[in-house]
């Protein structure tokens, strides 16, 4: 989605994606999310953001079954973003942002 079809400046798209990230309702997934959007969100282009929009859209027991690797990821969701989530998820001894 184009920022011009979302209202507003890239800025205020990745703000409100960091929002919307870190306050899922599923702890375990707002942190993996937050901590993404947190190191990543910054760094994505246009396409990113859409995929990573498309995750959050996503029911988070289906997203966390499949990082977790419980389910397989629907080609639509088996993005570069999705690969980046699941490498954050799969770090020894990671750090979570709270």
């Amino acid at each position: 989605m184009s920022d011009a079809f979302n209202g507003g400046s890239s800025e205020a798209r990745r703000k409100r994606l960091l929002f919307r990230a870190q306050r899922r309702g599923f702890k375990e997934v707002d942190l993996i999310f937050g901590t993404f959007a947190a190191n990543h969100l910054a760094q994505l282009d246009e396409t990113g953001l859409d995929a990573f929009e498309a995750l959050l859209d996503a029911p988070d027991q289906q997203v966390y079954a499949w990082l977790r690797d419980h389910a397989p990821v629907p080609a639509a969701f088996d993005t570069p973003v999705f690969a980046q989530l699941k490498a954050l998820c799969q770090r020894k001894n990671p750090t979570w942002n709270v």
